[in-house]
């Protein structure tokens, strides 16, 4: 399962409803933050989120509204004595952004809590066991962005109706095949794969921040439980929306539609449009979209 708190769902001018772009996921034990404008450390308090352990940050480009709350941050956590270490994710260049800003404010090397940078490239970011994140590159202007697949692993489950019709008995023997190992029973021996079903109840969450385009995406994106993408304009303002290397609601639906995803979260919202007009666009090409809202939870 994968929990998101909303923590920041504006454009690159906040509003009073509105912060900066930041996400929370949870999985496994694990909080990761997809991005942190600038304030994201109080919509953290607000959220009731807290200042929990943080294992990561994911950045999917170096954009001020989306870097600009890690400085506050990190100094919160150094206050507060953490000594956890803290993994910032990003490509080369949002990390060389993210590097000089964090030495101008604490010299080189020396921010206020452990911190460890990994570059991306496309492909396998981690693999924490129960889950596993990925990313792909995404056209944004002048940028190296990156959006990001968190994949939960699918399960096999033993087949109860296998399992009497060959004789094996309720306790820890079930346990042995459950966890992949033979058995043996009155000297005949059954295989994990003779009682356990096929793999089900994988989930799949894709989330793209600031985009101009969704040519090259679509596999990365197909069948996802869960579509978080970025709706910074209206159709009507399309070449604007060129212009700022963004998406219309509609662009975002269609695409959505077109990669069979299960349901649409619209985030990035700009204040010159109404959350309705939006939605309205969005919804009348694919049904099961929503806009998100600071402190919203969803979980997949």
């Amino acid at each position: 399962m994968f929990a998101l708190t909303f923590l920041g769902t504006s454009a690159s001018v906040p509003s009073a409803e509105r912060n900066h772009p930041a996400l929370l996921v949870e999985a496994a034990g694990q909080r990761m933050l997809v991005d942190c404008g600038e304030g994201t450390q109080r919509q953290l308090l607000r959220s009731g989120a807290g200042f929990r352990r943080l294992d990561r940050v994911l950045l999917t480009h170096a954009h001020l509204d989306h870097v600009l709350g890690i400085p506050g941050l990190f100094s919160t956590l150094g206050l507060r004595r953490s000594a956890d270490a803290m993994t910032i994710h990003g490509g080369p260049g949002t990390l060389d952004i993210v590097i000089r800003m964090l030495a101008g404010l604490w010299g080189a090397g020396r921010a206020p809590i452990p911190v460890e940078f990994a570059a991306l490239s496309e492909g396998q970011v981690i693999d924490a066991g129960d889950f596993t994140i990925a990313c792909f590159p995404v056209r944004h202007r002048d940028t190296d962005s990156f959006g990001f697949v968190f994949q939960s692993a699918a399960r096999r489950h033993l087949l109860s109706e296998r399992l009497s019709a060959l004789g094996v008995p309720d306790g820890p023997i079930r346990g042995e095949l459950a966890a992949g190992r033979a058995i043996v029973i009155a000297d005949r021996t059954i295989d994990p794969e003779d009682v356990l079903g096929p793999p089900s109840g994988g989930k799949r969450l894709v989330v793209i921040g600031d985009t101009e385009t969704t040519e090259g995406l679509a596999q990365h994106v197909a069948d996802a439980d869960l579509l978080v993408i970025e709706a910074t304009f209206l159709d009507r303002d399309a070449s604007t929306a060129r212009d700022y290397g963004h998406l219309t609601a509609a662009e975002a639906a269609s695409f959505a539609a077109a990669s069979n995803v299960k349901q649409l979260v619209l985030t990035h919202m700009s204040g010159r449009y109404e959350d309705e007009e939006v939605l309205a666009e969005a919804a009348r090409i694919f049904p099961n979209s929503r806009i998100a809202a600071d402190f919203d939870h969803i979980a997949i």
